[in-house]
């Protein structure tokens, strides 16, 4: 079988088509030949060399969480699952034997990881983690939804967002941004989004954005969300400046999920207004297989259509990292081997 394997972490230009066999499941696995599988930032951080997770050693590394595709072969365990299903992929890798996997959320698991294949035709999976689809949900908007909805989705529910709330999305246009536009609206709740781009946020008051600014200055922002009102949630996915642009523009026990740093590593934020304000700031990482569960039913249902950019060939995935990497898309690019 074909992969798109990082031959070296370099960017774009480090993606190069290789083969393997099929890989033979353990009792417990199955092997999904992959019809779509959706690429994120965490990928591209791989890809350049900024993960700790991944190094030169680790090469050719096939990345790609993500996997949406039909059932091929099972191992003499599996239960859940048989050849022919067609199947997205909760990438948690849990060890299910800690008090947070005994107690949950699945996520706070202390040896939380993710599964990494799915840029390829056909990967091996944990059967466990696999989500059946109905019929009507199409492979690449399935695929589209494991990450950037998942955690999306999962940030509201820590921020508790619901109907008439005012929710915050700095970076509004990349995956998780997009994604929370589209949920809060499911949820009831209004949203407000920064960019860069006019055409951009143009494309996302098409999908539900009620106030987009024009903007990455923290200060300009931070005046304009106050003329719209004060916000009740904040999803953080870039960190840097605007944990506390977050902070600032959230009123009395508002909520801030954090989830990303592509803005920076590090916030520095005004501590007397943290705890004279009640506000709270909650690190948030991706979601539970519920929530995936919960996105597949929106989606079959027709409440929820995820954002797809564009798709691509397996021999193109470098193509896609490279318009990601540009910043170029507007929801999810998708890889179909």
């Amino acid at each position: 079988m074909r992969l798109a394997a990082f031959s070296e972490l370099i960017g774009p230009d480090g993606v190069s088509i290789i083969d393997r066999p099929v890989p033979e499941p353990d009792p417990t696995e199955a092997v999904v030949s992959v019809e779509a599988c959706s690429i994120n930032r965490h990928d591209l951080w791989i890809l350049e060399g900024d993960s700790a997770m991944v190094d030169s050693d680790h090469l050719p590394f096939v990345s790609g969480l993500d996997v949406a595709g039909a059932v091929e072969d099972v191992g003499e365990d599996v239960r859940n699952v048989e050849p022919g299903d067609r199947v997205v992929l909760c990438p948690n890798e849990t060890c299910g034997t800690c008090r947070y996997c005994r107690e949950g959320p699945e996520n706070l698991c202390e040896r939380f990881s993710l599964f990494h294949g799915g840029l390829a035709e056909a990967a091996c999976v944990e059967a466990d983690r696999l989500v059946t689809l109905p019929d009507g949900v199409e492979m690449a908007e399935a695929a589209a939804l494991p990450t950037a909805y998942m955690t999306a989705y999962h940030m509201l529910r820590r921020v508790g967002a619901g109907p008439a709330d005012l929710v915050f999305i700095p970076g509004v246009t990349g995956g998780v941004g997009v994604a929370g536009v589209q949920l809060a609206a499911v949820l009831g709740a209004h949203s407000v989004g920064t960019s860069s781009s006019r055409a951009k946020l143009d494309r996302l008051e098409s999908l539900g954005l009620d106030y987009a600014i024009e903007s990455t200055d923290p200060n300009e922002i931070r005046d304009a969300v106050s003329e719209i009102g004060q916000v009740d949630g904040v999803l953080n996915h870039l960190g840097g400046a605007y944990t506390q642009l977050g902070l600032d523009v959230m009123r009395r026990d508002g909520r801030m999920a954090v989830c990303g740093r592509t803005a920076g590593g590090t916030s520095e934020i005004n501590i007397t207004d943290l705890f004279l304000g009640h506000k709270r700031v909650i690190g948030s990482t991706m979601g539970t297989q519920g929530d995936l569960e919960r996105l597949v039913e929106l989606v079959s249902d027709g409440a929820l259509t995820p954002e797809i950019d564009e798709t691509y060939p397996l021999e193109e995935t470098g193509s896609a990292f490279a318009a990601m990497q540009n910043r170029e898309s507007v929801g999810k690019l998708v890889v179909r081997p």
